[in-house]
Order: structure tokens, then sequence, then C-alpha cells
């Protein structure tokens, strides 16, 4: 057989070449820009992790001030050496544990005087990937990471003092610590620190590519000559390389002991190769950032010149804002393409953070009662912000993640277990209590409806009704008054409103596992919200002294309410929405409500809490009570509005910058709504099958889902104007499609969901479409009267009334402290109160009776 010609052959190595190519995956990593949310009050960091890792190996820049919470500033310009823990994104600071800081010269302990300036154009961030220049000392640090090992790589200048500092007092208060030197390649060591997490303890063990020849322990500052362990509360060590070059650092953690610390790291980097650890640590965020692709996102330059037309339903316009019409002037020559993208996989890749892993390679993990306990078939996970996941982040993951996910339900349980109490806001075997509501319970609820089922399902009911049966949090008093009384409870509001979603879920999850009993049970109390609704005001108000809080402005953030003011809150009905509607009157007065939450001029009280954020009118993105709301116009006749202000939301509340998340990232919350919103749909009810449309940013979106199928969505109006932002119609599977949400099966069944846009809202064909269900039909409860009275306290006699928001209950009340009933005073009139007197009142309808409403009015 005659050989082929080398020309043939080098063609055939081309074409092979290229067809492997076209075979890989896209880079993803390429278009992640970890310093997004590093500025303004977004709290990330920028260092090198892997998804979802135990270690998260990062800058220390900052080490005071409410911008200090994730250890790093963006624009800060000193860096105080590399931690190697951190927090994502939250309002409290903690972590940075066990940091290390390579210098030259005379080893320095005290931070000030080891720390060095460094350069922007030095630095440099990818995922699993960071580095940048040591200015005070001349030397390129490099750092990367596994789930369980942080990798050091130090170039030094020649030198014959090139040191390590390790710092075991940075950052918090430490309650303990202890550093030994193995041999001339090896240390290990203990911290147990005290700051949001009560009671924190990281070990670690820590290999060097070359021998030191020298080092040194300080016991409060102060060298401790000829020691090679030291234990106590401020302790620091160096050591000193003899003019080494590079030297690559590796560094285990646990929570167990150092022994775990030593095996994770011989399990996880058995050499000092730092490009294979960067290398792997690439390649799994490729893989977990591949399970979304998107393509295009933007319109070419030309298209961007062109002006945005007005809305002809609201006026708002796109660029400039309401009732101003942009001339056709040539704007800036941007790849809005690259931009949008650049946002959108930084989001997916902010949604990977957390929560992190935390048991060892050998499944041993630090559980909430501190005894060590290993995971059986599944891996521990600690940091869940669940206040704020809850919402998006986790109804993402139910899409992406499934394993993961049951993991989380798994970890969730061995907390239960350990600790006696479902998670609210674990913290590295603590509970910080952080934040208010139960809301484990809808992460779990949303789960096993969407068919992840491989656990305790009987124990998870058990857990998730001893966790709101407690006596905690003003849980006693939701269950007496059906309401959380605002008096000796703070947040009431807040806590009443959460407090009746969880409990639908749990009334969700009783119904999947036929329990009639608890499910009538807790689907009434899923209706308490409409004991904190005032009808005289539209607002939710906190109930005090049988009436409410007074006097009252909705743009007031008070003590009432969790991080917001009651325009936040009053929308905060994700499980009934229909009944909220009919509570407000109707669909066109909830869209006028709607209408003036986005569109108010009011800017009062917008700078008392700098969590409160990312405002537009009312509407606050930049914290989470907000994020269902933009979609609640799905339940109007105006649903073209839905699809405006997400669009708004998404260009104004997120940009490709530093400080391109208008609030705090919160472990991937804020993130996971640009991900869920860009796709074209968001859930604001987990636990409930329906995924509301909104309006898909990109020309096509595919998820690729574990079960192996996927589920496309197609917009080919995305790529020609940014001014395509109303739906003109819509196919699933190829056949038209008619209405306003999605169900979870439509997307996990796999698919193309394909919509069509323009630059006007197409108020006719919207209109059409099925709206979303969201209302509670069954055991309806009559609410709880209410007092109006012009004060608590009186020289002259008064006359008060009785309301109730359901116009047709009647109301019985007594004067004598008595307990009213069926058989007690019929209200008909305002009734005159001319001594010290405590009202008691129900409301009663077609036999069915609320809880007794108390007020005491005093005269002076």
């Amino acid at each position: 057989m005659r050989p082929l010609p080398r020309v043939v052959l080098s063609f055939i190595f081309i074409f092979i070449a290229f067809a492997s190519s076209a075979q890989r995956k896209k880079d993803y990593t390429v278009i992640v820009d970890p310093f997004i949310g590093t500025g303004g009050h977004g709290h990330t960091y920028p260092g090198a992790v892997v998804p979802f890792g135990m270690v998260q190996l990062s800058p220390d820049t900052r080490l005071t001030g409410w911008d200090n919470c994730s250890g790093y500033y963006y624009t800060d310009t000193v860096v105080y050496g590399f931690s190697h823990t951190h927090l994502s994104g939250t309002g409290i600071a903690d972590y940075c544990d066990v940091l290390f800081m390579p210098t030259t010269g005379d080893p320095k302990f005290n931070n000030t005087e080891y720390a060095s300036g460094f350069k922007k154009k030095n630095e440099a961030a990818s995922p699993g990937y960071y580095k940048t220049k040591l200015d005070k000392y001349n030397i390129d640090v490099e750092l990367t990471a596994t789930a369980r090992v942080g990798v050091h790589r130090y170039t030094y200048p020649s030198t014959k003092q090139a040191n390590i500092i390790i710092d075991l007092k940075h950052f918090d208060t430490v309650l303990d610590s202890w550093v030994e030197v193995v041999n001339d390649h090896e240390i290990r060591g203990f911290r147990e620190s005290k700051s949001w997490a009560n009671d924190q303890s990281v070990y670690f063990y820590a290999k060097f590519s070359k021998p030191f020849k020298t080092y040194g322990i300080t016991s409060n500052d102060q060298l401790q000559t000829g020691k090679s362990k030291l234990q106590g509360k401020n302790i620091k060590m160096f050591i000193q390389f003899d003019n080494p070059g590079e030297v690559i650092s590796k560094v285990g953690i646990s929570s167990v002991s150092a022994d775990g610390a030593l095996k994770n790291l011989d399990a996880e980097v058995p050499d000092f190769d730092f490009k294979k650890v960067q290398k792997d640590a690439k390649t799994l965020w490729n893989n977990e950032l591949s399970k979304i692709e998107a393509e295009g996102g933007g319109p070419n330059a030309a298209a961007q010149q062109e002006p945005v037309p007005k809305d002809i339903a609201t006026g708002y316009n796109t660029q400039t804002g309401y009732n101003k019409i942009p001339k056709a002037k040539k704007q800036p020559v941007v790849d809005y393409s690259k931009s949008k993208q650049v946002t959108f996989y930084t989001a997916l890749y902010h949604c990977m953070l957390a929560p992190n892993i935390y048991n060892d390679v050998d499944g041993q993990y630090r559980g909430m009662d501190q005894k060590i306990h290993t995971a059986d078939g599944f891996n521990y996970y600690t940091v869940f912000s669940l206040w704020d996941t809850f919402r998006a982040e986790h109804p993402l993951l139910n899409l992406i993640d499934r394993k993961r996910t049951l993991d989380f339900i798994k970890s969730f349980l061995a907390m239960y277990e350990q600790g006696g109490l479902l998670p609210i806001w674990p913290l590295a075997s603590n509970e910080t209590y952080c934040m208010i509501g139960n809301h484990s319970i809808p992460v779990i609820v949303d789960a096993y409806a969407k068919g992840i089922r491989d656990f305790n399902a009987e124990e998870a009911f058990t857990a998730m009704k001893a966790a709101v049966n407690r006596n905690q949090f003003g849980l006693d008093s939701y269950r007496k008054n059906g309401v959380v009384l605002a008096e000796g409870e703070k947040e009431s509001v807040s806590k009443t409103l959460e407090y009746a979603f969880d409990d639908w879920c749990i009334a969700q999850m009783a119904k999947m596992l036929n329990k009639a009993t608890d499910y009538t049970d807790f689907i009434q109390r899923a209706q308490y919200w409409k004991n904190s609704y005032n009808d005289q005001t539209g607002f939710m108000q906190a109930r005090v002294n049988g009436g409410w809080d007074a006097p009252f402005d909705p743009t007031d953030v008070t003590n009432n309410y969790t991080e917001a003011n009651s325009w936040q809150y009053s929308f905060m009905v994700p499980q009934d929405v229909e009944g909220l509607v009919s509570a407000m009157g109707r669909r066109a007065a909830f869209e006028a409500k709607l209408d003036e939450l986005f569109t108010t001029d009011s800017k009062a009280n917008q700078t008392k809490m700098t969590d409160i954020s990312g405002w537009i009118g009312q509407y606050a993105h930049g914290n989470e009570p907000s994020h269902h709301m933009a979609y609640l116009y799905n339940f109007t006749d105006s649903p073209d509005k839905t699809q405006l202000y997400v669009n708004r939301i998404l260009r104004e509340d997120y940009s490709d910058k530093p400080d391109g998340l208008s609030g705090n990232e919160d472990c991937g919350q804020m993130s996971a709504w640009y991900v869920m919103s860009s796709l074209g749909f968001y859930n604001i009810a987990p636990g409930q099958q329906q995924f509301q449309v909104g309006i898909p940013q990109f020309e096509k979106a595919t998820i690729n889902l574990e079960n192996g199928k996927k589920f496309t969505v197609l917009n080919s109006g995305a790529g020609v104007s940014r001014a395509n932002i109303y739906l003109q119609g819509m196919n699933l599977n190829k056949k038209t499609y008619n209405k306003l949400y999605l169900d979870y099966n439509d997307i996990a069944n796999g698919g193309e969901f394909e919509v069509f846009t323009g630059r006007l809202p197409n108020k006719l064909f919207v209109q059409d479409l099925e709206k979303p269900t969201s209302k509670i039909t069954e055991n309806l409860i009559v609410p709880n009267p209410y007092i109006v009275a012009p004060s608590k306290e009186f020289k002259e006699p008064i006359k008060i009334e009785l309301k109730c928001i359901d116009a047709t209950a009647k109301i019985f009340y007594t004067l004598d402290g008595s307990a009213p009933n069926v058989n007690s005073t019929l209200y008909s009139s305002p009734v005159l109160i001319s001594s010290t007197t405590t009202i008691k009142a129900i409301a009663i309808e077609n036999g069915k009776m609320s809880f007794v409403d108390i007020g005491v009015l005093t005269k002076k």
C-alpha cells in the first residue's frame, strides 16, 4: 500500500485538529470577571476558589468598616496578606482565617509593618486564579485552589531573607490558636475565633516546595527563641528561605483536626505543580459554567445608536427615564453583547461560590453540636444565607445542580439532628440566627416538589414543624394571635409575612405527603398575612394595642420591618398574590399600587440603611424582599410592565464594573436573580411549579439539565435592538404558547421556548395570555378585626371604631375584659369610651372565627 502524500497527511491532521477543537467546550472562564461586586457594596472577593469550595484563598486589603465583609475592597491599594477563607457578599464580616504574607528583609509581625502596596495594573483574577505584585518587596504572588487546599506561588527577588509571615491573630477575636514546626518543609496549626460565628475552628497543614533555613514564633508579638510550637491568643510566625527564587506553599484546611487538613492536602494536591492545580480549577469552573450556554445578547454598534421609544403605557424610557424622548445622537460604541455575557457569567460564577463544602475528604466534619461527625454518602455544606437565597439561588440550583441540592438538604437534616433546629443562617458549625424566617423550609419543599426526593421526607416534615412551632422570634405571638404583635417583638410585620410563606410551604409538603390535618392547619397559617394588612392605608403595618402602629409613613425604615420599609414588604405575599390583589381592590387597584411603587418621587428615608439600595421609586433591588415584585404585573392587565421593569432592573442595577451590583451579593442571591431573569423566567414562590415569564436577554440560551436534556430559550430580537423589550409572541416546542408562565415540567422535560420581541408593548397580545396562579382557596380564615382610635390615652371621652378587611364579617366585642363570642355585643356603630377600658373583639363569618383582637385605652 502506497503511503499518502505529505500534503494529504497535513490536510488530514489539520482537519482532525479542527474537528477536535470544535468539540471542545467553550471557555466560559475568560468572560468571568471576579472583580465585579468588589466595589460599591457588593462585598465579593476576587481570590482563588473552586465551585462551592471550602477554601477561598484571597487577598485581605481592608480590616474595618462595613465594606470589609469579604476582606477586600476594589479601590484599596494596600494588602495585608492572603487568607484562606472568605464570605461572598454578606453584610457581616467573618472568616479571613490563616493569613500568609510573603516579605523580604527582617521579619515584621505588626500588620501595618508587613503590609505592602500594590497596583491595579499588576492585579488579575479569573475563576480559580488570582495574581498581584507586592510593591514593597518586589514579590509576585499567584494563588489557586482545590476544594480544600489553597496553593500560593511566590516569586522573590534575589535575597537571603525571603520570608513568609503566618498570622493567626489576623481579622477577628481569637479564642485559642497554636502553630507547630513539623520539619523544614512543613508546619501545622489551629485557629479558634469568635466573630459572626461564635466559635469557629480551623486547622491547617502547610507544605513548602523548598526547605526554609530558619523560623521564629511570636506570642504577643514577642519572638520566643528555641520554640517549635506555641499556643495562645496572639500567635504569629515566620519562615525564612535563602534566595529561593520561587516558593510554592500548599495549605490544607479542616474543621476537624490537623491530621484532617493533612489528609485533604495530600489527597487533593499531592505535588507542587501549581499550573496543574490552576488548570484543574479552571476545568471545574468551565464544567459548572457551561451548564448554561448563552449566546449573543446585544445588538451591534449601529443598532445601539437608535433612539429608544417611550413606552406608551407608562411613559418610561429605558435610557433616560420618564417622559424624556432621547435624541437620535451617536452613542459610545460598546460591545454590548460581550458586556452582557461578562455580567451574566460572572453572576453565574457568584451563584457557585456558596454554600461551601465543610467535610474533609474522609467525610468527617464538625457539626452544629461541635462534635465530629461523618457525612455518609453525601457532602456536608455550610454558609447558607437562606433569607436571601431561597428566593432565586436555590430554585436556579434545582434546575442545574440537583445532586448538590440533595446534599444541601441532607446537610440541613444533619444540622437538625445535631442542633435540634433546621438552619436559619449556619456558618462554620454555628447557628448565627441571622435574618428572619425559617427559610430552609422553602428550599426543602421546592426541591421535593421538583422531584429531588432521595432524603428522609418524614424527618424533614417533622423538622419543619419543629422549626415553626418553637417559642422564639415572635413565633409564639404569631401562633397565638395570627400575627406577630409589635409589642415586645421587633420586625413584626416582616416576620409575620415570612412566617406565613414558610407555613404555606409546609402546607404544600403536607399535601405531597398526604397529611390532611397538617395541610389544613398550615394552609390557614399561610393566610396570616391578612392580619398585617391595613385596608385603610393599603399597606402592611405593625399591629399595636389592637390597632395599627402610628404615626405611619410607608417610606419610613423602622424596627417593624427587616432591612426595608412598608413599601418593600406590602407585596410579600407570593403564596397568595390573588388574595392580595383582592384585598387591595382587584386588578386595577393592584396595578396602580405597583405603578406607585416603581414611580413614586418620594425619596424619604432612602439613606437610613445602606443595606437598602438599588432604588426605582420605592422598589429597592439592592435588598431581597423586592426581588419578586416586578413579576407581579403578570397578575394584572398590564403584564408588559413586568417586561419593562425586569429589563430596567437588569440594565440599571447590574453591570460589568467593580460596582456592578446594586447591593450585597448575599451568597449568590443578587446574581441568581440576574441569571434567572436573563433566561426569561422567575419562580416567585419556591415550592410552586410556575415560573413567571419575563423577557429573555439572549438570542439563545441553553440550559443543560442533569437528566441529559436541554431547554433552550430563543429571542432573536435581543440581537437586533436593545429596545426590543416587549413580548409580541411565544412558541413552546414549535407550537403557539399563550401563558404568562412556564411549568417546571416544561423546562425539566427539555424543549425550546421561543419569544418574539419588539419595541412597543403589545397589550392586545399579553392581555389574552393565561395568567399565573397564586391563590389560597381552601380553609379560608377570617382576618382579625382592628381598633381605630384617636389615641391610646385620652382625657375627654373618645369614640372608637372596629373594622375588618373582610367587609362581610360580623364583629363582636366586649368592654369588660371578658372573651368575646357570638353572644357578645355586635358592633354596628362607633363606641364611646369614657374610662380606662380593655376592648376585645372577634370577627365571625359563616361560623368561622378570627383570633381575638385586644386593645387597652387608658384615661389619663
